[in-house]
């Protein structure tokens, strides 16, 4: 370089660099955090889903508990309904042993009688078991419903889970909208920036000539 020749101009840095830099930090960051934001609420989103299956499966099993005493409740009155006609058969006997009893002139009883009495005693034993039978088969109905109720109740427990995760999902879903237009907006003025101008190019200079370098500066001052 020649002593005479001035240095190019220091150009400073231009603003495009740190406008890029800019949108790139909020494009990079932000995205990064919505979609961890997203992903929280897919999340919990895919868990009330879930909860949501299991509630569905318990109300099935609820309601055929449900069915189930109903039928026992059922059959358990059509045993009871029995049992009137075997009182009816009962005082029909009595009636018919207090006749015969009343026109005997002697204390012996008759085989007829002592039949009767046979018969009565029989007609009571069927209605005892007729009533065991039902109360047995009330019971069964009543631990059904007794497991209905606490599947119920764990049901109910199970909603409550269902909403406190969709509105967990809802919460997260609503940050992450929020995060998206605030740095749209953010973003905006870069995105829309035009480009700066390029820099001004440096100074030409007039390269030296062979002669020029190899002249001596006494050769300089004869001329």
């Amino acid at each position: 370089m020649r002593g005479d020749e001035a240095p190019p101009p220091a150009t400073s840095p231009t603003p495009s660099v740190h406008l890029t830099g800019t949108s790139r930090w909020l494009g990079g960051e932000a995205f990064a955090d919505i979609t961890k934001l997203r992903e929280l609420s897919a999340k919990y989103e895919r868990l009330a889903a879930k909860i949501q299956a299991r509630v569905a499966r318990l109300h099935t099993k609820i309601e055929r508990l449900r069915h189930q005493a109903t039928l026992l409740r059922e059959k358990a009155g059509k045993v009871l309904e029995r049992i009137p006609e075997y009182q009816q058969e009962m005082a029909q006997h009595e009636r018919t042993i207090q006749a015969s009893t009343s026109q005997q002139t002697t204390h012996t009883v008759g085989s007829d009688i002592t039949g009767l009495h046979y018969r009565i005693r029989q007609l009571q034993q069927k209605i005892v078991d007729l009533q065991h039978r039902a109360r047995r088969i009330e019971h069964r109905a009543a631990v059904k419903t007794q497991q209905s109720a606490v599947l119920k109740v764990k049901a109910d427990r199970l909603n409550d889970q269902v909403r406190a995760a969709q509105v967990e999902a809802q919460n997260y879903q609503k940050r992450a909208d929020r995060l998206q237009m605030a740095t749209e907006s953010e973003a905006a003025p870069y995105a829309a920036a035009p480009p700066p101008p390029p820099p001004p190019p440096p100074p030409e200079t007039a390269p030296a000539t062979h002669a020029d370098a190899n002249e001596t500066p006494g050769e300089h001052d004869q001329l």
